[in-house]
């Protein structure tokens, strides 16, 4: 999804990644996932010029989820060494700490892409790993054993009942 990276539309971005790894049946992953994509588009608010313009991806492979964030600023970021205390630039510091992996691309001459993966829990894997189950119309059709004559479906004769109250 493409936005500004205000902090307004980071709160929504966060439910709306919550709310994706949800429908994925990935919901241990939520605290994480919401974490590290707070961080990063914090970082492009923060930091990003020319503009606060940048693009989310999830992809869920069967392994592993992968967020990313795209933005318009050439200028890969830097892990800063900071105080235990402090209240900012600690941000990539804690997406480092709560993900798998990390990293920043250059993505064309004027952006760059920073990026997180985190482990999927073996419950999706072995969700996502079974064959899809058929909807009614793609099971296959029971076969007859034996033939049954229209005359045996009538039903036996029942007396004509009115419709008419009364």
């Amino acid at each position: 999804m493409e936005l500004q990276a205000l902090p307004s539309r980071i709160g929504q971005v966060r439910r709306i990644v919550s709310a994706q790894l949800r429908y994925w049946h990935m919901d241990p992953l939520i605290d994480r996932a919401a974490l590290g994509v707070t961080e990063l588009l914090t970082n492009v608010h923060l930091h990003a010029q020319p503009d606060k313009t940048c693009v989310v991806e999830m992809e869920l492979l069967l392994d592993r989820l992968t967020v990313s964030v795209r933005d318009h600023d050439p200028r890969l970021p830097v892990v800063e060494a900071a105080e235990a205390l402090a209240t900012c630039g600690r941000g990539l510091a804690m997406v480092a700490a709560v993900s798998e992996s990390w990293g920043a691309r250059p993505d064309g001459e004027s952006g760059k892409v920073v990026w997180f993966t985190l482990p999927a829990p073996v419950a999706a894997r072995e969700l996502a790993a079974r064959p899809p189950r058929r909807t009614p119309r793609e099971q296959a059709a029971p076969r007859f054993t034996e033939v049954v004559s229209v005359e045996d479906l009538r039903p036996a004769h029942a007396p004509a009942r009115s419709a008419v109250v009364g």
